[in-house]
């Protein structure tokens, strides 16, 4: 498929404003193992259980920011290097208090931290989830912006 957008058309590019991610949707090995790590170890409360089959879980007020399921994937394998697919899941925390509570919860459980980087505007901590399938990153944005601003 080629990219319609790329000979410069601007009649072809899309035109619209409000849109955001609303979810994602994870497909895991083993749904309890996920959950504890997604619930438990980084806060996300489960807003929704289909038995052994997927939770949808939300840091808010929506109905959920990420789904995990096992609907394709039940004791899958995690993808091999060299192919397509989630590069990482950005989950931003408000305030570092916030993300030094996620860092403790992380350590607690275990967890390894591949790296540990100050981007400027915010500091992510990048990770793993229990798939070992996508670097998962976690930031705290407003704070470190209203830091370099002063």
């Amino acid at each position: 498929m080629q990219d319609a957008t790329a000979g410069g058309d601007d009649r072809l590019r899309p035109s619209f404003t409000g849109a955001r991610i609303g979810h994602v949707n994870l497909k895991v090995a083993d749904l309890n193992r996920s959950l504890a790590f997604y619930g438990g170890v980084l806060g996300f409360k489960v807003t929704k259980r289909i038995a052994d089959q997927a939770a949808f879980l939300s840091y808010g007020d929506y109905h959920h920011d990420i789904c995990i399921n096992t609907w394709e994937s039940r004791n899958g394998m995690q993808p091999a290097k060299g192919t397509t697919g989630l590069f990482h899941l950005a989950i931003v925390y408000s305030t570092r208090a916030e993300l030094r509570d996620a860092y403790l919860r992380l350590k607690t459980a275990g967890v390894a931290i591949d790296s540990a980087v100050d981007h400027g505007v915010s500091e992510s901590l990048y990770l793993r989830d229990p798939d070992q399938m996508a670097s998962t990153v976690l930031g705290s944005t407003f704070e470190k912006l209203v830091e370099r601003c002063r």
